[in-house]
């Protein structure tokens, strides 16, 4: 080798290399068992429809997409809703309309869906079967009678169903299946502050925030997520094609 000759640097060893692979590997291990959860955590989940109180938006058997960052994060977002933080990161104000998931006040183990109707501060009453907010009359309209199983019993009835429109322009469909139902005529509601008021579609089959005992004013920390979609549905046997994909309002 000549006097001025830099000397190569040699090659890794053979076991040097193999440490390296090892580790790669095991980083992209990581990262694929990882990737679910933080997808659940921060970007969106599924979840599926049980009970009818969201007929005829929602049915029985439909898998839903669920915005997880539309309001921000709060301990309900996490996996196992560990009390590593209070309030809410990242928060964005919920909207007049929206279907939400949300934890139940007062069994935070339980997922609940519910179309978001009175912000804080609003004064909400059911009156004769109508919606009343901040003492008017919410708009509705009688549209085509609803012909389906809405108990999830197999049991196809008929129900009236009207389109709801409210103050901000968010319109959706709501059924009404007796006359005088046990929650037409409710007490005034106020919304406290930090806290909304959650009625379901269905209005005479949905424990909401008119039953103050059961669900009652719900917290903003308790806000899981906005729906988005129906991903797919099942009537208990069969695929319903033309859900799939479905957004939903």
């Amino acid at each position: 080798m000549p006097p001025d000759a830099t000397p190569m640097p040699a090659p890794p060893a053979r076991s040097t290399r193999r440490k390296i692979g090892i580790g790669l590997l095991v980083l992209l291990g990581v990262v694929l068992l990882c990737a679910p959860m933080l997808v659940r955590t921060f970007v969106w989940q599924s979840f599926n429809i049980p009970a009818s109180s969201m007929v005829p938006t929602l049915l029985v058997g439909d898998y839903i997409a669920v915005s997880k960052f539309a309001y921000g994060y709060s301990r309900y977002s996490l996996p196992l809703s560990p009390p590593v933080f209070s309030g809410r990161i990242f928060g964005a104000e919920p909207q007049r309309g929206d279907l939400v998931i949300f934890r139940l006040p007062r069994d935070t183990s339980v997922d609940y869906i519910k179309r978001l109707i009175g912000l804080p501060g609003d004064r909400i009453q059911m009156i004769n079967g109508v919606l009343h907010l901040n003492g008017t009359p919410v708009k509705r309209e009688r549209i085509a009678d609803f012909v389906h199983d809405v108990m999830g019993d197999g049991k196809r009835i008929r129900a009236k169903r009207w389109r709801e429109t409210l103050p901000n322009g968010v319109s959706y469909e709501t059924l009404d299946l007796q006359e005088n139902g046990f929650l037409d005529n409710t007490q005034l509601y106020t919304v406290p502050a930090g806290h909304y008021f959650m009625l379901g579609d269905n209005r005479d089959n949905s424990t909401d925030s008119r039953v103050l005992s059961a669900v009652g004013y719900v917290p903003y920390e308790n806000l899981v997520g906005r729906v988005i979609r129906v991903m797919f549905s099942f009537d208990g046997a069969d695929l319903r094609f033309e859900r799939m994909g479905v957004p939903v309002h």
